[in-house]
């Protein structure tokens, strides 16, 4: 009796995450097992085989790898003209942790995501690993093809904004190192001075290209000071950037 009320548990949490990945993706999951080990975090896990404890890190190493593999093909043919530079930011920008974080909580999936209940634990990245440990379940169970049609037309296209992202395709510092390289031009962000003491300190940044000074910033982090010196230095070489890219 109790074998059997065990066992109609298990089938009863694998049809109702069958049933929830058909709502969200679109597909029922042929190995159900695929998806549970996704989604379940180390802090969870209490089985082990051979020393390792079963958890989903080796399927977020293969999402990983599959989900970089396929942003780039749909960045590739969806941007023909660009070059390699902005694909590149683009994709870092859609596979990024913080990217993926955002997209699991919108998808839910952080509700499907079983990790250690200790208040004390912080995770900040179980979401968006659970999202590429899913993608790599995807892949073992559907295949690669089947799997770049679901990223394609059922993440990319719903929830995230292509258009946003091409407007703001690389922050300042980005683009002039780019162009920088491209131009064979040394850079460097030098520190002048360190403002101020506390919160109210601020750090002055100048842009140096073959040793010469250019644009010249201040701001509460060095991080932030690099981009407005940057941001300085397109300015100030007049389109000479905007129109090589």
């Amino acid at each position: 009796m109790v074998l059997r009320s065990r066992v109609k548990a298990l089938f009863s949490a694998d049809k109702e995450l069958a049933k929830t990945l058909k709502n969200i993706f679109g597909f029922y999951p042929g190995n159900v097992f695929l998806y549970q080990l996704a989604f379940k975090h180390k802090s969870a896990s209490t089985e082990t085989i051979n020393g390792y404890r079963v958890s989903n890190e080796r399927l977020e190493f293969l999402g990983d790898a599959i989900l970089s593999a396929v942003v780039a093909d749909f960045l590739f043919k969806t941007f023909p003209y660009k070059n390699e530079g902005f694909l590149t930011e683009m994709r870092a920008r859609i596979v990024s942790r913080v990217s993926l974080n955002k997209l699991s909580l919108k998808l839910g999936i952080d509700s499907l995501v079983l990790k250690s209940k200790d208040s004390r634990a912080q995770f900040r990245s179980a979401d968006g690993d659970a999202f590429e440990a899913f993608i790599g379940a995807l892949f073992l169970d559907k295949g690669y093809q089947f799997t770049r049609k679901v990223i394609t037309e059922r993440i990319i296209s719903t929830h995230i904004d292509l258009e946003a992202l091409e407007k703001n395709e690389v922050n300042p510092k980005s683009r002039l190192i780019e162009w920088a390289q491209k131009e064979k031009k040394s850079i460097e962000f030098k520190l002048l001075n360190e403002l101020g003491e506390g919160y109210k300190k601020q750090y002055q940044i100048e842009v140096l290209l073959d040793g010469m000074p250019h644009g010249k910033a201040q701001d509460f982090s060095i991080k932030g000071a690099e981009q407005l010196a940057a941001e300085k230095t397109l300015m100030t070489l007049n389109g000479t950037i905007s129109n090589d890219q």
